[in-house]
């Protein structure tokens, strides 16, 4: 598919970004003159309390006497450890995707008869629109899964025989179709990206409705539609514990943060999806996945402890990689000691690590998770606790279940379209007001000059006066 091209020259946009910047500069010293709180965060770095909620408690630190103490990570659903949650499913040989779904949008885990009934809705609701396929997917292709899921779900809008009604009843009931059918959307949209832009063949095959989700997703996405049952419950082992992540990550507080205008649900996950892309949340997963890549193309042992750990300090003087500075897969907001989620990956990639032939591929990350702390202390002076976090290894997991990077985000916007869901409704009923933090004006009062009096010869903007001398 053609791109479009732009009418707007590069010399021209060149011209215009440099008029933009004159006037859109504030001095870092501001930001602490009136105390602003940058990225919602207090000066410790613990999030700005915007809100309460019953759904999820994400722990990693406790304070004593103001001071912020490390403690292991842990993600609590409704109450209930998620680590227990896997541990039960692992230990009956059972999927529990359903049941988590169930648990974050109703508040209890289910009965076996309501988990049954629950799951065949789900699969019937996976069934996208007569058409859908092609006037929505098929017609405009686009590079990215993630924006053409975001279309996809806007598109539904007009389908909905009553889509602005934001009563629980009908918000619940967008809420369970979307959950089913973003996963459809997303293999769809892979497969006509894959005919499009990669120039391989398509393959569109039909929903089994005694599939469950993970096991619906391998079906969809393989072109032989086969997997082992294995296979299927290590991708439901992945939506498990990136099914929720509290109200205060980013994708989750735009969700509530739309949802408090009174918007309708297929705006507020779409704006979701949006924020999930972004390379600073969902997409890091993918940068973790590139800086591998670029470590193993750039040293001849990545096994090699002091290979791995003269690139990783590359890495942070910004001389490798993606020249960020950043180590993708390491650090969190809130978890210190370790992330649960990360723990229970990592212990996965140990499992199937010699069974896949990823044995390298494992030793390497164990070396990232190893040395970036010390390294990170000795040349950054970062004296925080820094942890493995649930990027670092599920790239890897994807890469066993031979899952492609174009769908390393999607996947994971497909299981936390359930946080998502609960979230919105948990802001209908208890949020009331709409959100709207304050911004303070830092520009400074001028005159208005009239058409006829801006020379265009040596105009001048209105140059930026440094904070001392205000």
């Amino acid at each position: 598919m053609p791109a479009y091209i732009s009418p707007i020259s590069n010399d021209a946009l060149s011209n215009l970004c440099k008029e933009l910047l004159k006037n859109n500069q504030i001095a870092a010293e501001d930001y602490g003159r009136f105390d602003v709180k940058r990225g919602l965060r207090n000066a410790d770095g613990t999030g700005v309390m915007a809100g309460l909620t019953r759904i999820c408690s994400v722990e990693g630190y406790y304070i004593d006497d103001g001071e912020r103490v490390p403690k292991e990570g842990r993600l609590v659903y409704r109450g209930i450890n998620m680590s227990d949650i896997v541990e039960s499913c692992e230990r009956e040989n059972r999927f529990g995707f359903e049941e988590v779904v169930w648990l974050l949008l109703f508040g209890d885990l289910p009965t076996p008869v309501q988990l049954q009934r629950f799951s065949a809705i789900l699969a019937e609701c996976r069934e996208l629109p007569d058409e859908f396929i092609e006037d929505m997917i098929m017609k405009a292709p686009s590079p990215d899964i993630m924006n053409k899921v975001a279309r996809g779900v806007l598109a539904l809008y007009s389908y909905d025989a009553n889509p602005d009604d934001t009563s629980i009843e009908n918000v619940l009931r967008q809420s369970i179709q979307l959950i089913a059918q973003i996963p459809t959307i997303m293999a769809y949209a892979y497969q006509v990206k894959r005919r499009v832009y990669d120039h391989k063949s398509m393959y569109i095959h039909q929903n089994k409705k005694t599939l469950n989700t993970a096991e619906s997703i391998l079906h969809s996405i393989r072109a032989d539609r086969k997997f082992t049952a294995e296979e299927a419950r290590l991708l439901d082992l992945c939506m498990i514990i990136h099914a929720e992540h509290g109200g205060g990550n980013n994708s989750t507080f735009t969700v509530r943060c739309i949802t408090s205008s009174g918007t309708d649900t297929y705006s507020a996950i779409a704006a979701g999806i949006g924020s999930l892309k972004g390379p600073k949340h969902g997409g890091a997963n993918i940068r973790v996945h590139r800086m591998v890549d670029d470590l193993k193309a750039h040293v001849s042992d990545p096994t090699n402890e002091g290979q791995v750990a003269d690139y990783l300090v590359k890495c942070i003087q910004k001389q490798a990689g993606d020249g960020s500075g950043l180590i993708y897969g390491m650090g969190h907001a809130v978890y210190t000691l370790s992330d649960p989620r990360a723990k229970l990956l990592k212990q996965k990639a140990s499992e199937y690590a010699e069974k896949y032939g990823f044995q390298d591929d494992f030793r390497t990350l164990e070396l990232i998770e190893t040395l970036t702390p010390e390294l990170l202390a000795k040349y950054k002076g970062e004296k925080k606790k820094i942890c493995a976090n649930v990027d670092l290894y599920s790239g890897l997991i994807y890469d066993m279940l031979r899952i492609p990077q174009d769908l390393f985000t999607p996947l994971f916007m497909s299981a936390r379209i359930a946080g998502w869901s609960a979230h919105r409704i948990e802001e209908l009923t208890t949020g009331g007001r709409i959100m709207r933090p304050a911004y303070k004006s830092v520009s400074l009062p001028r005159d208005f000059v009239s058409a006829a009096d801006r020379a265009d010869d040596h105009a001048v903007p209105a140059k930026y006066i440094p904070t001392e001398e205000r």
